[in-house]
């Protein structure tokens, strides 16, 4: 297993997105993946089912790392609680949304070695939605901002689109770990609800530490063969 020059091993750059409605479908990806991938993602539609801590166990009983992305958006003292407890459950990540109090309160409250990340600016938003929702800046200001913030509250790193990661590590070269969603393996393959995206190759080049991928190995012919294709892209990339 090649490492990279941060100390992350090539195979846990690809975090695989186990974006499903039942525990169920996703134990059976993982199997279906086997030493294609380490490391998974938990988020809120997985929350709503039945098993979702069961399946996070189960995953850290398979040797895989858990990164559990619920966005924790709450009064600083009541994510302070959830952050505590879920440092106990084995995760590696988590993800904090919301103002500098709480993106403290999260920082403090962790334990265990996880790390918690902050989200700047959502993969699903672009220049009309800040607009939208009443911000007078341009997206890569935001997420620059909101790293600066998330790195003074204590935070571990952020969640960033790979467009904005070359500006992130031009402010924090090596404190920040970047996690970067909305990954596909080939250039201008955006779909759904993903606006700004990029390949893996790119994103790594860029910065990133590592790389969210959901639906082009969820919904594969071959998620297996996806994954390694990824894996492949990543190691070149690194090489």
């Amino acid at each position: 297993m090649s490492q990279s020059k941060s100390g992350i091993s090539n195979v846990d750059r690809l975090i695989v997105a186990l974006d499903f409605p039942e525990a169920a479908a996703a134990r059976t990806l993982v199997g279906q993946l086997g030493d294609a991938a380490s490391f998974y993602k938990i988020g809120m539609e997985l929350c709503m089912a039945p098993g979702f801590f069961e399946l996070l166990q189960w995953l850290r009983a398979q040797d895989k790392k858990v990164f559990v992305d619920l966005k924790f958006f709450d009064i600083p003292e009541t994510v302070a609680r959830a952050v505590a407890r879920l440092s106990e459950r084995g995760a590696q990540f988590c993800t904090v949304h919301g103002n500098q109090a709480i993106m403290q309160a999260a920082a403090q409250s962790k334990s265990g070695g996880m790390k918690v990340l902050a989200v700047t600016a959502l993969t699903s938003l672009d220049r009309g939605d800040l607009d939208d929702l009443g911000f007078q800046c341009d997206v890569a200001a935001l997420v620059l901002s909101r790293a600066k913030r998330a790195l003074a509250a204590g935070c571990d790193g952020v969640v960033s689109s790979g467009l904005e990661v070359a500006a992130l590590r031009e402010y924090a070269p090596q404190e920040l770990i970047v996690v970067t969603p909305g990954i596909r393996p080939v250039d201008n393959q955006a779909d759904g609800d993903q606006k700004r995206v990029m390949t893996p190759a790119r994103a790594l080049q860029a910065g990133a530490d590592h790389l969210v991928v959901g639906r082009p190995i969820r919904d594969a012919a071959d998620p297996r063969a996806a994954a390694y294709l990824i894996q492949t892209q990543i190691a070149e990339a690194l090489a």
